[in-house]
């Protein structure tokens, strides 16, 4: 502890007598200076105890003195020892009144008391104070690496919890709490993730001061500190330390030892994440060439558990222009021979803290995965992330709620007249397959995937597009194009006022080519619609007999519905 104006008084060897401001002794003393100017305020910083002896104030003026010791007052000096027996025999009444109004501490330094002496002994209990604290910091930095090794972040937390008298709480690349001591304090976490979220938004390392009160939930009134964990522009991690005041120097010691070790289990993890990657996409790429055992062998115990029970295989992408244009050509392809993930800021435009849609996307998965122990295969492909987890788990779930919430802030943005994001995320769901199935799963989250893009969709299940009609997949521009150009004839004509040719053949087709039942919908004698029928068979140059013209007729009538003509 630094040493305090208390302190000094009761100091043997210093012989200090109190003459005002005893409420306020418990004032920590920063340092001890001389100075006969009669307005020291510009060299003062703030926290000393000022040393005089009133060579050239008139210590005996009271309105001298108000000023004196009010600007003192407001400069932040703690104090004031006034040396007797030097120009004044004893403590002017005019400064002692002065000194009470201010409630401003004064202290009478005696005759054989040296100035120097006072300096000495706030030094030297500063410099104490620093030992021990550093004393202090290397005890916590050999318990916190223990724990660090032999605890992991769990027993790291309850350490440093315990060093700064106060909770301590760990964050995943997703923002969630992974851990928390003591236990209370994971609901305390809970309250500040919109705050680290706005911290990992910053290029690591960044650290954030949040003070608790009413309205962050609970009337805490601790003050929490945040620091993003990890040596790359994104955090990996993140760590809040709950305090109820400020962190001392011993302290800050345990806390800085704590990052410094969290941020090398990070960069470990992250270095095992991407050998972990890398085989990741050799299981998916034998999965998908039909070669289920021999995946399953180079999956062992990392992946093996995965491919034991159903699974569900995601595709992800953003739907900008390009890489709407490039899998719209058909291209569908796993680029196994990129394991890593892209960076940060070379995607697409950021739509989440954590960096591009589908680095987010990857990193909700994984913390879901990771908190409920699953295993899950995560694969980046270019504009693409590929994804195995396992059917009804945690970490498909994550993933269909990422994707709703990110549709559901898409509609409000829509709805409050703003424009959408350029590059949004779609994900398509294959539906539950084994190891055998991969590929055809695969296939199947890929259709998805293009319903969900042509649907401005963020996600769109495989039994949503398998149980569901094609005809809302008819809304395409170039199926609608394709439908005006067909019937285009057929609509000039009946623009004429030469007969009902596009009504009588929607009629005639709903009716399976049954002229009685055909005519009588629409109000007409049956030779009529037989009429009709050929001249619209003239118009075209196409045959009714042929099923393929009836369907492509039908599909046309139904693409001109589904758009409101």
């Amino acid at each position: 502890m630094p040493p305090t104006l208390a302190s000094l008084v009761h100091h043997s060897a210093l012989k200090l007598t109190v003459r005002a401001g005893e409420e306020r002794l418990d004032t920590a003393v920063r340092w001890a200076h001389v100075s006969e100017l009669a307005d020291p305020v510009p060299y003062m910083e703030g926290g000393e105890l000022l040393l005089f002896t009133a060579l050239k104030l008139d210590a005996e003026d009271p309105e001298a003195m108000r000023r004196y010791v009010k600007r003192l007052a407001g400069a932040g000096v703690v104090g004031l020892g006034f040396a007797v027996g030097v120009n004044y025999d004893a403590v002017p009444q005019a400064l002692v009144d002065a000194a009470r109004d201010e409630e401003f501490p004064l202290l009478e330094v005696p005759r054989r008391t040296p100035f120097i002496a006072i300096s000495k002994a706030v030094s030297a209990a500063i410099a104490a104070d620093q030992y021990r604290a550093v004393t202090a910091g290397f005890a916590a930095q050999r318990e916190l690496t223990k724990q660090a090794l032999s605890g992991g972040p769990e027993g790291l937390l309850g350490v440093l919890a315990g060093q700064v008298d106060g909770w301590a709480a760990l964050y995943d690349a997703s923002g969630a709490v992974v851990a928390a001591a003591p236990e209370w304090a994971g609901r305390r976490a809970a309250r500040l993730v919109a705050d680290v979220e706005r911290l990992r938004e910053r290029p690591a390392p960044a650290s954030a001061v949040v003070g608790g009160s009413e309205e962050n939930g609970g009337g805490d009134e601790d003050r929490v500190e945040l620091h993003s964990l990890g040596t790359g522009r994104r955090p990996r991690a993140a760590l809040a330390v709950g305090t109820a005041a400020a962190l001392g120097t011993a302290e800050r010691y345990a806390l800085h030892s704590a990052i410094a070790l969290l941020t090398l289990t990070t960069e470990r993890s992250r270095s095992l994440h991407a050998a972990e990657q890398r085989i990741g996409a050799a299981v998916l790429r034998m999965l998908l060439a039909g070669e289920p055992e021999h995946a399953r062998t180079v999956a062992g115990d990392l992946y093996g558990g995965l491919l034991d029970a159903p699974f569900r295989v995601i595709v992800a992408e953003v739907a900008s222009a390009s890489a709407g244009r490039a899998h719209a050509e058909g291209h569908a392809r796993v680029a196994l021979d990129k394991p890593e993930r892209p960076a940060p800021g070379t995607g697409p435009a950021a739509v989440t803290a954590s960096g591009d849609p589908l680095t987010g996307l990857a990193d909700v998965v994984e913390a879901a995965a990771a908190r409920s122990g699953e295993a899950v295969l995560v694969v980046p492909d270019g504009d693409r992330l590929v994804l195995l987890a396992a059917d009804g788990g945690a970490a498909a779930g994550s993933c269909t709620q990422y994707a709703e919430a990110l549709e559901t802030a898409r509609l409000t943005q829509r709805e409050q007249g703003g424009a959408g994001e350029e590059d949004e995320l779609v994900v398509g769901l294959s539906a539950p397959a084994g190891p055998i199935a991969a590929a055809t799963a695969y296939k199947q989250a890929e259709q998805a995937l293009s319903v969900a893009r042509r649907r401005g969709r963020a996600l769109v299940e495989h039994e949503e597009v398998a149980a569901g009609s094609v005809v809302p997949l008819l809304a395409d521009d170039a199926v609608r194009a394709f439908a005006d150009g067909l019937l285009r004839a057929l609509k000039d004509h009946d623009a004429t006022g030469r007969g009902d040719l596009v009504a009588s053949l929607r009629a005639w087709l709903s009716r399976h080519g049954q002229w009685d039942a055909a005519a009588a919908d629409l109000g007409v004698h049956r030779h009529t619609l037989r009429y009709r029928m050929r001249r619209v068979e003239e118009i075209l140059g196409r045959s009714l007999d042929d099923p393929d013209v009836r369907m492509e007729l039908w599909l046309a009538l139904k693409a001109t519905s589904a758009s409101g003509e």
